[in-house]
C-alpha cells in the first residue's frame, strides 16, 4: 500500500485513521470479475466464496467488444488474488466467476489518437 500523505507530519484531520489503515492493511479490495458461468454481474449483486458473502458487485456488464461478461466488485482482501474462484448471486442462483486483472483490455501498441 502506497501513501502520498506524510504521516510523520504534525497532526491533521484523518491522521489517526490513515495510521491505523497503514498498520492493519486493507480489509476490502476492488477487483475485476469475469463470469465463467452464463450470467451478467450487475450493481449490488452479492459475491460469495466458501459459502460466505464476501462482498458485492459495484458495476458490471456484457462487453460486446471483448465478448465476455465482466464486472468490478468490492470484496474481502483475502479473496482478491488473481484467479480466485468466487460466486455471484444472479436471480437467486450462485454463478461461478473468477477474479481477473483490471483493466480488462490491453491498449494497442503504436496507435496514436487523432
Amino acid at each position: 500500500m502506497q501513501f502520498f500523505v506524510k504521516l510523520d507530519k504534525a497532526d491533521f484531520i484523518g491522521k489517526d485513521a490513515l495510521v491505523k489503515l497503514k498498520e492493519e492493511g486493507l480489509s476490502r479490495r476492488l477487483v475485476g470479475l469475469e463470469m465463467i458461468d452464463r450470467g451478467i454481474p450487475r450493481s449490488h449483486y452479492p459475491v460469495y466464496a466458501d459459502g460466505v458473502k464476501i462482498g458485492e458487485v459495484t458495476t458490471g456488464t456484457q462487453s460486446p467488444t471483448l465478448k465476455r461478461n465482466l464486472g468490478l466488485a468490492l470484496i474481502d482482501a483475502a479473496y482478491s488474488e488473481i484467479g480466485t474462484e468466487v460466486f455471484v448471486e444472479i436471480r437467486g442462483k450462485q454463478l461461478k466467476a473468477a477474479v481477473v486483472k483490471a483493466p480488462f483490455y490491453k491498449k494497442p501498441q503504436g496507435v496514436k489518437p487523432q
